[in-house]
Formats: C-alpha cells, sequence, structure tokens
C-alpha cells in the first residue's frame, strides 16, 4: 500500500472511531442511544396523529430523523421541530434534510428539557423510562390541556393513555397517545 493509501486508512479509522466515541458519550450523557423508528411503528404513531395538524408538532430525542421525516410528511401544515443533541445523528439529520428537503421540519441541536412546549399543537417521542419520568412534569405544567402527546415504546407512568396501539412487530412495540392534563 503507497504512503499516501496508508494515510488515507488511517484518516478513515481515527474518524470511524471519533463517530463511534461521539454516540458512546452521547449515548451515556442522555441515557438513550439513537435509534431509528421502523416503518411499522412510524405507521402506529401516525394512525394517531391528524394529517390536518398545524402548528409546532414537537419530536423529542429526533436520532436518524427517521420519525421526524414522517411527521412532516404526514402533516404538511405543521411545523416540526425535531431535537436531537448528539453531533453525529443531528449531522446526518441535516444532510438528509438538504438532500430531501421538507419546508415544514426543523433540526435543532439543543437540549429538549431547556426549552419551552408552550404552544406546541403535539409532541412526540422516543425516549427511555428514566426520560419519560422527567419529562412528565414538564408536558404537564407547559402543555395547553387536551395536546397530545405520543409515545413510542415508553409510557408516561402515572399518566393513563387515551389510546395504546400494540405493533405487529418482533418486539410488539407499543405506541401511546395521551392528551396533556393542563397547566399544574
Amino acid at each position: 500500500m503507497s504512503a499516501a493509501g496508508t494515510l488515507l486508512f488511517l484518516l478513515l479509522v481515527i474518524l470511524l472511531m471519533g463517530a463511534m466515541l461521539s454516540i458512546v458519550f452521547h449515548t451515556l450523557r442522555t441515557g438513550i442511544s439513537p435509534m431509528p423508528s421502523s416503518r411499522r411503528v412510524r405507521q402506529q404513531l401516525l394512525s394517531l396523529v391528524p394529517p390536518d395538524l398545524e402548528g409546532p408538532v414537537l419530536e423529542l430525542g429526533a436520532g436518524w430523523g427517521t420519525l421526524a421525516f414522517a411527521l412532516a410528511d404526514h402533516c404538511p401544515r405543521a411545523e416540526v421541530h425535531a431535537y436531537e443533541l448528539s453531533p453525529l445523528p443531528y449531522a446526518f439529520c441535516r444532510l438528509r434534510q438538504r438532500l430531501g428537503p421538507r419546508p415544514n421540519l426543523r433540526f435543532l441541536r439543543a437540549d429538549f428539557f431547556a426549552v419551552s412546549f408552550t404552544g406546541a399543537s403535539a409532541v412526540v417521542c422516543y425516549l427511555y423510562p428514566g426520560a419519560m419520568l422527567r419529562l412528565a412534569p414538564k408536558l404537564a405544567a407547559e402543555l395547553a390541556p387536551g395536546t397530545p402527546i405520543l409515545s413510542h415504546t415508553f409510557a408516561l407512568r402515572g399518566w393513563t393513555p387515551t389510546h395504546t396501539l400494540v405493533t405487529a412487530d418482533l418486539y410488539r412495540t407499543r405506541v401511546y397517545r395521551y392528551a396533556a392534563p393542563g397547566r399544574i
């Protein structure tokens, strides 16, 4: 192998290691790794979202963007704000948005716990039990009564869903729809 080929190979290995370390670091920091939503789960979740929804739809923990893009396509009159902290999935989402733009989709590299949910017309999330526990009081305090909250896989402990769908997949993945109880 030539010196240039060896240098290129080493650069590629360093970039891949850096990408993997970035994902591991942010997984440890946030408590969840970026996981794409399967087609079946996306379909189940979207069946609970009215396509004529307008206003801001918050997608918390966008990961690789599979759910954010589906939401933007399903609700063309809504403004989908997709939050992701991990830099590699965020960069991937931004690149995908550049290659196949959705005018109603915006990716934000921000901690959604630090932003206001006031005025959201819906909230969608695929998080983990600890984040859902932490998120519950914020949802109750900041969302208008009746605002739809959709959760992929993980329930809001102590809340009663208005709908629970079970996906016909290997894991029998649950999709929950809640109505915000109102400001506390």
